[in-house]
């Protein structure tokens, strides 16, 4: 880990809002731009990666019983329990079972010397939350969502869960933002509008972009082609593209937290 320039999580609060088709798109556009890049699938339950991937049924190595060497695929480090377990097999574990795993899938894999490693967190604030925030050294933390209550209810729980543990906010991202209608080419906000500015403007973040509702981002997924490498479609490589770029440039202006991780899990505890 020390050998990793940066530590980003991809997280949201809440499943289904699309933080493992960003976590990937958003992984292979930075290494479009020439970054050495991993990918660690942190849903110990229901890992998505290998599948998205194109990496299904391979298995990492070891060179010495104790590390794996991660799966690479699209040019980009892997490593998920996906890549372990059988994948029908259900993973049925408590949650010190689950932090441990969490642990040895990021500090018992022979990453590379790496600009960014992004983490792909599972929904919730609990064990898997903590435990990657206290032991993974998060350069920061990036919140998705769409733009429906409900799912701005969770994701601002998990901001506030992350500034508790005194992980900086890159900023959000707001997926399934728009449909674009193959008829007539505009714009349809079928979640509603305007709820993510006032979001980002009432909690003083960053709002990196916006990901339009696209079926092919499902067949993409499923096929196990990612769209940003497979789409014709100039608009999404180009929003992934500025994406990338907003993450870059929000980065470089964060502040360290000046208050330790250690000192934080004390405060939970008493």
């Amino acid at each position: 880990m020390a050998s990793i320039k940066n530590v980003i999580a991809i997280a949201s609060g809440k499943g289904g809002v699309g933080k493992s088709t960003v976590s990937v798109n958003l992984a292979l556009s930075l290494k479009q731009q020439g970054y050495a890049v991993g990918l660690l699938d942190a849903d110990i339950y229901g890992p998505s990666i290998p599948l998205m991937m194109n990496a299904v049924g391979q298995k990492p190595t070891t060179p010495d019983n104790k590390t794996f060497t991660p799966i690479i695929s699209y040019g980009l480090e892997l490593m998920s329990i996906g890549f372990i377990v059988l994948k029908d097999e259900a993973t049925i574990w408590r949650g010190p079972m689950m932090s441990q795993a969490i642990s040895q899938l990021l500090f018992q894999t022979n990453w590379s010397d790496l600009d960014y490693l992004i983490i792909d967190f599972p929904p919730g604030t609990g064990d898997a939350q903590l435990t990657l925030s206290q032991k993974a050294d998060l350069t920061g933390a990036i919140l998705v969502t769409t733009p429906q209550d409900m799912a701005l209810i969770d994701v601002k729980k998990s901001m506030e869960a992350f500034k508790k543990l005194k992980v900086p906010i890159i900023g959000l991202i707001e997926n399934m933002s728009y449909f674009i209608c193959d008829d007539c080419g505009s714009e349809h906000h079928l979640f509603g509008q305007n709820k993510i500015e006032l979001f980002v403007k009432e909690n003083s973040i960053n709002l990196l972009g916006k990901i339009p509702l696209d079926p092919s981002f499902v067949e993409a997924g499923d096929n196990g082609e990612p769209l940003y490498l497979s789409s014709e479609d100039e608009l999404i490589k180009n929003l992934y593209g500025q994406l990338s770029l907003r993450v870059e440039e929000s980065i470089a202006t964060l502040e360290k937290p000046k208050t330790k991780i250690e000192d934080i899990q004390v405060q939970l505890e008493t």
